[in-house]
């Protein structure tokens, strides 16, 4: 049974966050340096970006958590360190610099970056900053997350308590992502700290499994990052036996990670660039559940859908359209389509044809900030949810002058 606590990535047992503004970025007021320290040696997971071209970070974590151990984050923000010459040293430096101040070895630290692409990165704001977030260290996790946002609007952290072998463990996480956000791993910079004793064994294959139902299913952009990867340190401070296979315990934690996960996930689609609505879409009745993952991914990424809500219009032909060429395995004649949100609940589509509805309700309800597309399949038991947001005028603002 989970219970929402306070406390983001501070809420597990020996974990310490903080986050300081450098100078990487201009604006002063933006906080630009984050540090997540476990007081004691922790087991370590991560997923990373599938685009081909990757952020030096992504490498120099890669090699450090091989042996599945790590004890610290640190993340800057305003500058990914991708396709720079020296990026690998940059993100090594940055290791040792907070491993120096930490008392531990620079290869566990995990480290990551996100910004402009192809600037590249100075280390001395970096090397200057470090001193003053380790100093702050403490019950900081949302000057972390303040820390490691880019365009975001707001701060996206969630904590829960659950129990494993009897004993209390808690699971916290902190989030970045607005823009560049597409399905396929991982589409955002999230650290997740728990107090849970899981192998990094098991905490791998955990996230691993997790992320095909939480991250893989989100998309702002269509755009998948070069810098974005999803990490859990696991330092067993709650004291439960250790968890090495599957079975109850196994079950609880994923469970808990999931709560985490599919929290962040709304979060990051409602928090994406100039959006001013999320949108929830549920597939049921998919001959299995890769079909309604594949449909419901399609209807979430599809512009002109998204352009649709933005203008709260009932246009459930682009549904239609976005079933249609999603390659999945569809019999169109029985696909049934209801927009739903806190105004109230409207049927636009049954057996693959338009039903008549009230324009004027369906507009109410698709003014609304929260938006769910439920769309029945007819073909069997398979089910899925993806997460994304409506395009809007400002999305093309921002990105038009990112870099400048």
């Amino acid at each position: 049974m989970l219970k929402q606590i306070q406390g983001g990535v501070c809420a597990a047992k020996g974990f310490k966050a903080n986050g300081v503004h450098c100078g990487i970025r201009k604006n002063k007021t933006k906080r630009d340096l984050a540090l997540i320290y476990s007081e004691v040696p922790a087991n370590a997971a991560a997923v990373y970006t599938t685009n081909l071209v990757k952020g030096a970070p992504l490498t120099v974590t890669k090699n450090n958590i091989a042996n599945g151990k790590a004890q610290a984050v640190i993340c800057n923000s305003g500058n990914a360190n991708t396709c720079n010459a020296n990026g690998i040293e940059i993100a090594e430096q940055m290791c040792s610099l907070v491993a120096q101040k930490l008392g531990i070895a620079a290869t566990d630290v995990v480290v990551a970056s996100t910004g402009v692409i192809g600037q590249p990165l100075d280390i001395m704001p970096i090397k200057e900053g470090i001193p003053a977030l380790v100093a702050g260290l403490g019950d900081n996790s949302e000057l972390a997350c303040e820390g490691i946002m880019t365009t975001d609007t707001f701060v996206k952290e969630i904590a829960f308590e659950f129990e494993a072998d009897g004993k209390k463990c808690r699971i916290g996480g902190i989030a970045k992502g607005s823009g560049m956000i597409h399905p396929n791993m991982a589409t955002m910079l999230v650290f997740i700290t728990t107090d849970c004793n899981i192998s990094s064994v098991m905490l791998q294959e955990a996230l691993s499994e997790d992320i095909k139902t939480s991250f893989n299913m989100v998309s702002v952009d269509g755009d998948t990052s070069t810098n974005d990867m999803v990490s859990v340190l696991a330092n067993g401070e709650a004291g439960n036996a250790e968890i090495v296979t599957k079975g109850e315990a196994f079950e609880a934690f994923k469970e808990a990670l999931a709560g985490v996960t599919q929290y962040l996930c709304k979060k990051i689609a409602a928090d994406g660039e100039g959006a001013t609505k999320v949108l929830e879409c549920k597939v049921t009745g998919g001959k299995d559940e890769e079909t309604a993952k594949t449909v419901a991914k399609s209807v979430i990424c599809s512009s002109l859908f998204k352009a649709a809500m933005f203008g709260a219009d009932a246009n459930w032909g682009r549904v239609l359209c976005a079933i249609g060429y999603s390659g999945a395995d569809v019999d169109v004649n029985k696909v049934c389509v209801v927009f739903r949100s806190g105004k109230g609940t409207v049927s636009v589509c049954e057996n693959g044809a338009g039903v008549p509805f009230s324009e004027e309700k369906a507009k109410e309800i698709l003014l609304e900030s929260e938006i769910e597309i439920l769309i029945a399949l007819g073909d069997g038991d398979g089910k899925a949810t993806a997460w994304g947001c409506d395009l809007t005028y400002d999305y093309v603002k921002i990105n038009g002058d990112y870099r400048t």
